[in-house]
């Protein structure tokens, strides 16, 4: 079943005149490109928080999600550190987008550049129950690839 569009209220800072809002490049995406809003060169093992000109008012139970673009992390090692990175519902500051540069030379980033994807995403809150035990399952406690799956792990 799908839900219709969510509305997400959108403040354009001084530094983001001119710019297109994030926008899906195709019916079927799940993300929306968002651009960058200031010109930097990224060094090879360099991060740096790109400014978008952009801030928001997440629905509360809505978080959006800050992905890389596939294109940019294959072709040039440009990702997002802590992927996914959340932009919780209650931040009102500017969007900015964490970017490293995994790759061997250095990375220019241009304003109007997509830098990123933004997913909106539902969140569900979590209440801990402590117990003495946990149920017993297949897996137990086996972890880091103890599924298999790989023969050098």
């Amino acid at each position: 079943m799908t839900q219709g569009p969510v509305a997400v209220a959108l403040k354009r800072l001084p530094h983001g005149e001119g710019l297109a809002l994030p926008h899906y490049a195709t019916a079927g995406a799940a993300g929306m490109d968002v651009l960058a809003a200031e010109d930097v060169t990224l060094a090879p093992g360099a991060r740096h928080a790109v400014a978008t000109g952009l801030a928001l008012a997440i629905p509360p139970g809505y978080e959006i999600q800050v992905r890389p673009r596939s294109g940019l992390a294959l072709k040039h090692g440009i990702t997002v550190p802590n992927t996914p990175g959340t932009i919780d519902s209650d931040y009102r500051g500017e969007l900015k987008v964490i970017l490293i540069n995994h790759g061997s030379e250095p990375f220019a980033i241009v304003r109007g550049d997509r830098v990123a994807q933004l997913v909106l995403a539902p969140v569900t809150q979590a209440t801990w129950h402590e117990v003495a035990e946990l149920d017993d399952t297949a897996r137990g406690s086996g972890g880091f690839g103890s599924t298999g799956g790989h023969e050098r792990l």
